[in-house]
């Protein structure tokens, strides 16, 4: 079995959960810390059918060693340890594990994927490894009550779908709504956020297909929810399959008022492989500045992300947007890291990240922050509804902030 790491040299962190936690042990006898280092661990589709997301950790890579290179943190350097899931539930429970138990890393740092996270949920938590700025927005993950030590980062899916839905029926108030959602935990938030606002309407405006990670296409979902005679569509589907949709819909001649889920509008992964042209008015929400959008051309955030790429990530595409989002992420976990001075406990740690400030991140739009208390996970809660014109991504409408219902 595939087992790729990846191990980088970084300057670290740590901190305190929000139940009641046992007394913090000195930082040396912390796990992953050492006087000189601290651990941390990842997975990533560095290969398989999402393997395009595969980009956030090599972002993390180049973002800890600018860390190192400027002294780390608190006295410590950071190595990062990532392996390969190849997105499947079981290797991400075989790699976490090998992480905690072998590695003993201090803690984890935005493992990829909803349905990879959810197979490892309950063993971080009982194990009390802090589970770090996942990077899926499952609703899940803020749920600080039964699970404390997990905390996501982006805003959440339900919310985002609840967004859709909402504009849905302020502009097409009896639309007929084709629904395609991957067969997960990632998918059905988006199924359960349409329903939270439709209600008893729900099952007499929408019509659903399923697919799966793994299916090689899904045309055929396409071709059946056009049948239904929707005129709106909403996709809550990975990357590759967003591509294929985006083509297949316009192909067809099918023009339903399109919605795409945010993690799936990368203009290089999937706008540029679909056609450019095909998207257009293609409708997402979003937290991250684009690279496509002309109005950050100058912007000092946007500039200061581009010379982070071009001294670290050469060959990185600037036009696809899991940097921007890595560098958001990245930025997150360093703070936090900063904020626990030089007590690295894995309680210490979660203490950090659940009581992160409003921060302001330079790839982010303006007015979005990210935030943390120990009641409320949810670190990104807050979006701005965009539409593509064949070149970018315009933004329209005010900020959103929502909590899931």
């Amino acid at each position: 079995m595939n087992t790729t790491r990846r191990s980088l040299l970084l300057g670290a962190g740590a901190g305190a959960a929000t139940l009641a936690l046992p007394n913090l042990a000195p930082a040396q006898e912390a796990p992953g810390v050492t006087a000189n280092e601290i651990r941390i661990g990842s997975t990533n589709a560095l290969s398989g059918p999402v393997s395009s997301y595969s980009v956030i950790s090599r972002s993390h890579e180049a973002l800890f060693k600018r860390l190192n290179e400027q002294g780390g943190v608190g006295g410590k350097r950071v190595n990062f340890i990532v392996y390969d899931d190849g997105y499947q539930p079981p290797r991400t429970l075989e790699q976490t594990r090998r992480l905690v138990e072998q590695d003993r890393v201090a803690f984890c740092f935005n493992q990829l994927g909803t349905p990879t996270n959810s197979a490892i949920h309950r063993y971080m938590n009982q194990r009390k490894v802090p589970h770090l700025f996942l990077a899926t927005g499952a609703d899940k993950w803020a749920n600080p009550r039964e699970f404390p030590w997990t905390i996501g980062f982006q805003p959440s899916y339900r919310v985002e779908a609840q967004i859709y839905a909402r504009y849905i029926l302020d502009q097409k108030p009896n639309a007929k709504i084709g629904l395609l959602y991957q067969n997960d935990d990632f998918g059905k938030d988006y199924l359960n956020g349409v329903r939270d606002v439709l209600g008893a309407r729900f099952d007499a405006m929408v019509k659903t297909a399923t697919n799966e990670a793994t299916d090689p296409t899904i045309d055929s979902q396409i071709v059946q929810l056009q049948g239904t005679g929707a005129d709106v569509l909403i996709c809550g589907i990975v990357p590759r399959h967003a591509a294929q949709a985006i083509r297949r819909v316009h192909d067809m001649g099918w023009r339903p008022m399109f919605f795409m889920t945010n993690v799936s509008i990368s203009a290089s992964v999937v706008m540029t492989p679909a056609g450019p042209e095909k998207g257009v008015g293609v409708i997402t929400s979003d937290f991250r500045k684009d690279q496509s959008d002309p109005a950050w051309a100058n912007d000092a955030g946007m500039n200061e992300w581009r010379g982070f790429m071009r001294q670290y990530l050469p060959e990185g595409d600037q036009n696809d947007n899991n940097y921007t989002y890595a560098y958001a992420a990245g930025l997150t976990m360093i703070q936090v890291l900063r904020n626990c001075g030089t007590d690295f406990t894995r309680e210490n740690v979660m203490k950090q990240a659940t009581s992160l400030a409003p921060l302001e991140l330079p790839t982010l739009l303006p007015g979005i922050r990210v935030q943390s208390q120990p009641t409320n996970y949810n670190v990104g809660r807050q979006m701005q509804l965009q539409r593509w014109n064949g070149r970018s991504w315009e933004r329209f409408g005010n900020i959103i902030e929502g909590a899931s219902v």
